[in-house]
């Protein structure tokens, strides 16, 4: 099946599953429940089921779903029957941490590359990936296909290294820049704002016992 033919937010919902797959599979669970897996992987049951339909028929009432066959299933859709290459742009603090990372290579994703402006400063750091000056990044992307980069760069850079990814064929970015990418509407961007994403979990927070917000620690 084209991926093309399954809306975006199945596939980022078929990742998810994929990943509950594997746990299960890790723990030598052979088949599991739609209400198991939706429950793990934070959906109702029939939107799983409407989910997994993409994939074709899987299942036996009663039974459940084969851990191994759908896992598979799912791999294939999602393209990562082999390790997909990845590159790195930007290798600040942040940039550094997701290098030392291992989970991406335990997603189908193996970061083959890193570029950044000070690349020798980068390399003193002790990162094991090919760190390269950011100026060899457009050929190095259009001469090994590459077509998925993480952006770790600062806000004021992020759109001009954008439009020099996306000029030299990426088609999927993951930006940690605190900033909105405009991009045509073939190229896929999911930004995440950990400040943004700190201001909302800080919104579930617990109030003390008078119902007020704890106040800020001074330093």
């Amino acid at each position: 099946m084209e991926k093309a033919e399954i809306p975006g937010k199945t596939i980022y919902r078929l990742s998810i599953y994929h990943r509950c797959l594997r746990r299960l599979d890790e723990n030598q669970i052979e088949t599991v429940s739609s209400s198991t897996l939706a429950k793990a992987a934070g959906v109702n049951p029939a939107q799983l089921r409407r989910d997994l339909g993409y994939l074709g028929t899987f299942g036996t009432r009663g039974l459940g779903y084969p851990v191994s066959e759908l896992s598979e299933a799912i791999r294939e859709v999602l393209g990562r029957e082999n390790l997909q290459p990845v590159i790195m742009v930007g290798v600040g603090n942040l940039g550094a941490a997701l290098l030392r990372y291992d989970g991406f290579q335990k997603e189908g994703f193996e970061v083959v590359a890193a570029f950044d402006a000070v690349p020798e400063a980068v390399v003193l750091r002790g990162i094991d990936v090919p760190v390269h000056d950011v100026d060899q990044m457009p050929a190095f992307v259009a001469s090994n296909n590459i077509k998925l980069a993480v952006l770790a760069v600062p806000a004021a850079q992020a759109q001009e290294v954008s439009n020099e990814l996306v000029d030299a064929g990426v088609q999927g970015i993951l930006s940690f820049s605190p900033t909105v990418l405009q991009v045509p509407d073939s190229v896929t961007v999911n930004s995440v704002d950990l400040a943004l994403e700190l201001e909302q979990v800080s919104f579930f927070v617990k109030k003390d016992g008078k119902g007020n917000t704890p106040k800020p620690v001074k330093g």
